[in-house]
């Protein structure tokens, strides 16, 4: 998924907007940044409420923060960060998700035959993703799902470039471990 880029003049007038207490100013900010936000939180924890919550935490914190935004950088990355370190503080507080919760995709315009082999395939994805850990999980996610960069992605989880470097670098070859059985299984199709 491209990301969307974001005029920095634009966000500062939208912030100026939001401290003088303008409710369109809001609106506008959370229509901007919500789906983005409650999808990337749906991804790490695989439960729609609790992205949901996990969104609107990120901006009542942004309302009682307002000042901790640093004009130079892209007021989404701070939504990022902080979503992120929502869902990390929410995974370590949890049980382990069961494959089973992982929800079906019904795939439109395929053969039933087809639908059922791209939901096992997405399940398949779907939990490897899901067994990483946070850290390489959040990695992944956020370079490849969010079409983040290393550096932006460095900034949104507090670490050096060269740690998420490496975060992808353990990740995938855990996913190409994980995953190895299943392209086995679909060369074998071929």
């Amino acid at each position: 998924m491209p990301r969307e880029e974001f005029d920095l003049t634009d966000e500062i007038a939208l912030i100026a907007r939001l401290k003088d207490g303008e409710s369109a100013a809001s609106r506008h900010l959370v229509d901007m940044h919500l789906d983005r936000l409650v999808s990337y939180a749906y991804r790490m924890l695989n439960d729609m409420a609790e992205a949901e919550d996990v969104a609107q935490e990120t901006f009542v914190r942004l309302w009682r923060n307002l000042d901790s935004w640093r004009p130079e950088r892209p007021l989404l990355h701070w939504l990022q960060r902080v979503t992120h370190n929502l869902c990390i503080d929410r995974l370590r507080k949890r049980k382990p998700v069961s494959i089973d919760s992982v929800p079906d995709l019904v795939h439109q315009g395929f053969s039933p035959a087809t639908n059922v082999y791209r939901e096992e395939l997405g399940a398949s994805i779907e939990a490897a993703i899901q067994e990483l850990p946070d850290r390489q999980r959040s990695a992944i996610l956020l370079c490849h799902q969010e079409g983040y960069s290393n550096i932006e992605t460095a900034e949104i989880m507090e670490i050096s470039v060269e740690a998420v470097e490496s975060l992808l670098a353990r990740g995938r070859r855990s996913l190409r471990e994980q995953l190895a059985q299943l392209r086995q299984e679909l060369e074998g199709d071929l």
